[in-house]
């Protein structure tokens, strides 16, 4: 069964390649025909692992093609989801699954709402991938991605494809408390880096702003019912700080390069649930007031 992935960013990117190297039919569907154009004429997809490229010529189409898709991995921004989603609905085949590979919390169900027929995986990815030119990307850094559906516990078969890929991955039935461990440790890491224009591992200068704000964060993980996120949480973000010392994070990226960031995944449905809950968090939503203020003098949407 072929793979259609939307999103040809850096792990769609890198899913595509993998997928593809290992034999198995993939298809990029791309967002107009201006980028299918420049797709074409660069001859593909490359992909560079530790200092070697290699192309991969991907088939690609427009989200207009009519051909059907059973298997879709999403694999853009979070932001972008829903809307991109929206045009592929009439191509998707009876018992279609989607793969969605976002950031936060909040789009995933936009997406489900869409699609009451089809199965969405979640998938919470932690590999590293960043892209140095139009179509082409590194990979930096080897992590684990795992996937689940929140309404249907047992695994797909297709997951034996995501082995013979080397794609590393597990099947969990806990997806979303994996989601949530994995928002609140960007809500406390990533906001600090932009408003303290720092790496990382820059982090460790403030120690009592980190403290507090993982504090808040595992009441809020504990209201909603996913007491398994909360804990630890303090020291796993400690050790993710010391463990990423030299790394900027992806919303500190973001915004030194100018683009629009996923605060209403993270920050934003961390502050939107906290109040769904009647749940009073000062220094998260101090944290996501300071942070819109920051986006909007660098003029950058806060949503």
């Amino acid at each position: 069964m072929t793979w259609h992935i939307l999103g040809a960013g850096s792990l769609g990117s890198l899913w595509a390649a993998r997928l593809t190297r290992a034999g198995l039919p993939v298809r990029l569907v791309l967002r107009d025909r201006a980028r299918l154009k420049t797709y074409e004429a660069g001859g593909g997809l490359t992909l560079v692992e530790q200092g070697e490229a290699r192309q991969y010529a991907i088939p690609a189409e427009l989200p207009s093609s009519t051909s059907p898709i059973s298997r879709l991995l999403v694999a853009c921004k979070a932001y972008d989801a829903e809307a991109a989603v929206q045009p592929l609905l009439p191509r998707l085949a009876p018992g279609a699954e989607l793969v969605l590979l976002q950031n936060g919390l909040g789009s995933q169900d936009a997406v489900a709402l869409k699609l009451p027929h089809a199965r969405c995986v979640l998938a919470s990815s932690t590999e590293g991938a960043f892209r140095d030119g139009d179509f082409r990307v590194v990979f930096a850094g080897h992590g684990f991605t795992w996937l689940g559906d929140p309404l249907r516990p047992e695994a797909p078969a297709w997951l034996a494809e995501l082995e013979q890929a080397g794609i590393p991955h597990g099947w969990t039935p806990d997806i979303l408390s994996r989601l949530w461990r994995k928002l609140a440790l960007n809500c406390a890491i990533n906001p600090l880096t932009v408003l303290h224009d720092c790496r990382n591992g820059g982090l460790a200068e403030h120690p009592a702003e980190v403290s507090v704000l993982c504090t808040e964060l595992a009441e809020l993980l504990q209201r909603c019912g996913q007491p398994d996120a909360a804990e630890g949480l303090h020291d796993e973000v400690l050790r993710v700080i010391q463990a990423t010392a030299a790394n900027y994070s992806s919303m500190y990226q973001d915004v030194a390069n100018g683009r629009r960031t996923e605060i209403s995944y993270l920050l934003g449905h961390a502050c939107a649930t906290a109040a769904r809950h009647r749940l009073n968090l000062p220094h998260l939503e101090s944290l996501h007031t300071r942070l819109k203020a920051h986006l909007l003098q660098r003029g950058l949407p806060v949503t």
